[in-house]
């Protein structure tokens, strides 16, 4: 890449990270509210800064000590764009952090304007993050590549952005639903006092994990996505080796995030009745855009030959696959369609019946998910293919449009994590207000907001993992063409005759559900310390639930952060392990069976995850509309919501993060890949 072609890049990336200046400038002029408010805020910000420091403490010996191993046996340029995914990865974890927190209180204190400024300051609030995520990906990528043109040099900033991604993730997951957990648990079911009430003990711990959990955790699994995703593209151009295609998944890039800055400054504060209609609107002008920039960079970059509009025909896929997987995530989680609705009416038949209902529905969302998952990847690999200069090339070029149209998807990631983080504000906002008092209408506003929340936060994880299944099709590719250059003195047979290929299968089809399993547990661990700190706190002291006395707020955080920070080590080491020691003992086609096999099982687990707990929480939100509140069928949805919580907010988003990173790995350490035993 010369360096006037990173103009764009560059230039898309400041303006990206200037626009989130604005709005986070906008969002710290807005009125914070009363002094109580502000006190549960600083609280809640206290509770977040040592959590991530403890965490940090934790995970930045283990990432310089990755990038020296990698930089000494794999390559210098492999160490340090470890070191630079990694550090971003984290970065993207505190700027999401930070926002979250201040927008949070004061759009608490906009809910006595109504649900127009209510939602503008969250929106705005979740739109810095949105634009300035993955401009750091992106302006990162840019310059990495223009000082190493040789992408499987840099191939390490994958793994640093994936790994550190699934330690926020992992670690804000496992506090943010532990402390979930324990507060309903408790203080809804057992208690019957209100959700957020500040007589709960694990309030704030529950306030926390919301920024922890939803904000830092999805920031960085969004930057790592974009990260993964690019590299994947590149890795894929570099083996076609065709140089003035180089620079398209860039340019893709580029154009996403230009028409993100245009779609988030169409959000406003009037006229909003349905929260939804605006975030629609301002996606599909992004959309519109993204396209119209793709097409003039590639016909400017690239040219007007039949290669081209196949190129760019594989961007279109991939910017149509973003509303699909929307409209199909939103009918399977939002309360307005049948399946939620059906779900709430199950709750009437007692708690089986609504955690079938809600598993059922969970399980039914992922046929047209992958319907639509299939129809892309079919229709990019086609288009691309048939416009190969060489029949020999046409694998490639078919491979390499499939890596677009998950590039133009991530290329929207602006819009979608803009779209996606004002969730968390909302909710954080809701505690606020429940917690200070301000009243059923204040309340009311949060709800609204907060119930929308839950349906784009599941759009982005089916965003996200929709994007890992396309970029894992390349990087498995990408792996098989590294492992032929390496063992040069051996016939790689990736067939399914070969039962080293068949072991990599069941391996990788299996580690999804091991690392579901272990996150699970996990939060259960750390809830089941939750619920019994609560319950010492209202039998030490009954005051506490008379409004009396004042709880333990701190306590409770801490042992959130000290459960969380325990269960941080198991899944990164499976993911890290397992591709290196099977690629040792078994060679690359057990590897790539491995990756195979996981991205098989693992897109379709973590999307019935991810919408199965969307639905359990957004059924208990249905019934709290309806004023049903403190009912029978009310008490089931909650329950049905906790069991939902690890669902969707620790399992099913660590999963995607857990595909990419065996790919990463497994590309980086191929050449440690000396068979012992080759069957």
């Amino acid at each position: 890449m010369e360096l006037q072609e990173i103009i764009i890049p560059v230039g898309a990336a400041i303006a990206s990270f200037a626009v989130a200046a604005v709005y986070a400038g906008w969002v710290a002029k807005q009125k914070a509210g009363t002094k109580e408010m502000m006190d549960i805020s600083d609280a809640v910000k206290v509770g977040a800064s040592a959590f991530i420091k403890r965490e940090m403490k934790i995970i930045i010996p283990i990432a310089i000590g990755l990038s020296v191993v990698i930089g000494y046996f794999i390559g210098l340029s492999n160490g340090i764009a470890f070191a630079v995914g990694a550090a971003l990865s984290a970065v993207a974890g505190l700027i999401s952090l930070k926002i979250t927190v201040k927008a949070a209180v004061r759009a608490a204190n906009a809910t006595g304007s109504g649900i127009g400024k209510t939602f503008a300051l969250a929106f705005r609030g979740g739109a810095t993050v949105g634009l300035a995520v993955p401009a750091m990906a992106l302006l990162a990528l840019s310059l990495l590549y223009l000082v190493y043109p040789d992408p499987i040099t840099i191939a390490g900033v994958g793994i640093g952005a994936s790994l550190i991604a699934l330690f926020i993730r992992i670690g804000g997951g496992i506090f943010t639903k532990a402390a979930d957990m324990g507060a309903d648990l408790v203080g809804k079911v057992e208690a019957n006092i209100p959700e957020d009430d500040p007589r709960n003990p694990a309030t704030i711990a529950d306030n926390v994990g919301d920024n922890v959990g939803d904000a830092a955790g999805m920031g960085s699994d969004v930057y790592e996505s974009y990260v993964v995703t690019v590299l994947a593209s590149l890795l894929i151009a570099a083996l076609i080796g065709a140089p003035k295609i180089f620079l398209y998944p860039i340019l893709i890039g580029a154009s996403g995030m230009i028409a993100s800055i245009i779609g988030t400054a169409t959000i406003g504060s009037k006229n909003v009745a349905d929260v939804m209609k605006p975030l629609n609107k301002s996606f599909y002008i992004s959309a519109a855009i993204a396209i119209g920039l793709n097409y003039a960079l590639i016909t400017t970059f690239i040219g007007n030959d039949k290669m081209a509009y196949a190129l760019f025909g594989s961007t279109i896929i991939g910017v149509i696959l973003v509303p699909v997987i929307q409209r199909i995530t939103d009918y399977y989680t939002n309360y307005r369609y049948r399946p939620v609705n059906e779900i709430a009416d199950s709750a009437k038949w007692g708690y089986a019946s609504l955690t079938l209902m809600g598993i059922i529905k969970g399980m039914q969302s992922t046929g047209p998910f992958m319907i639509a998952l299939v129809a892309a990847i079919i229709l990019s690999y086609a288009i691309a293919s048939s416009a190969a200069p060489d029949p020999s090339q046409a694998l490639l070029y078919g491979i390499f449009g499939t890596s677009l149209t998950a590039m133009a998807m991530l290329s929207l990631a602006g819009i979608v994590l803009s779209i996606d983080a004002f969730g968390p504000i909302a909710d954080n906002a809701g505690g606020i207000v429940e917690m200070t008092g301000m009243g059923e209408e204040n309340r009311k506003v949060t709800d609204q907001i907060d119930a929308v929340g839950n349906t784009t936060k599941a759009v982005t994880k089916g965003f996200a993992i929709a994007s890992a299944g396309l970029a894992a099709l390349a990087m498995i590719q990408a792996f098989q063409y590294e492992a032929a250059k390496i063992f040069t003195d051996k016939v790689l047979d990736y067939s399914l005759s070969n039962p080293a290929m068949v072991v990599g299968l069941l391996v990788g089809g299996l580690i999804p559900f091991i690392i579901t399993g272990q996150l699970i547990g996990g939060v259960s661990r750390a809830a089941s310390k939750m619920v019994d700190e609560v319950r010492r706190q209202f039998k030490a002291d009954p005051d506490i639930l008379t409004g009396k006395s004042k709880p333990d707020y701190a306590q409770c955080v801490d042992i959130a952060t000290v459960a969380s920070l325990r269960e941080l080590w198991k899944s990164a080491s499976i993911a890290i392990a397992a591709p290196i020691v099977l690629g040792v003992i078994l060679g690359p086609p057990a590897v790539a069976g491995l990756l195979m096999g996981s991205v098989v099982t693992g897109i379709f687990l973590a999307y019935h995850l991810a919408n199965t707990g969307g639905a359990w929480d957004n059924a208990k939100k249905l019934i709290e509309m309806q004023g049903r509140k403190g009912s029978e069928e009310h008490k089931v949805a909650v329950v049905g919501d906790i069991i939902g919580d690890p669902y969707k907010d620790t399992a099913g988003p660590a999963l995607n993060t857990v595909i990419k990173l065996l790919n990463t790995v497994a590309i980086v350490f191929v050449g440690a890949f000396v068979a012992i035993l080759v069957l």
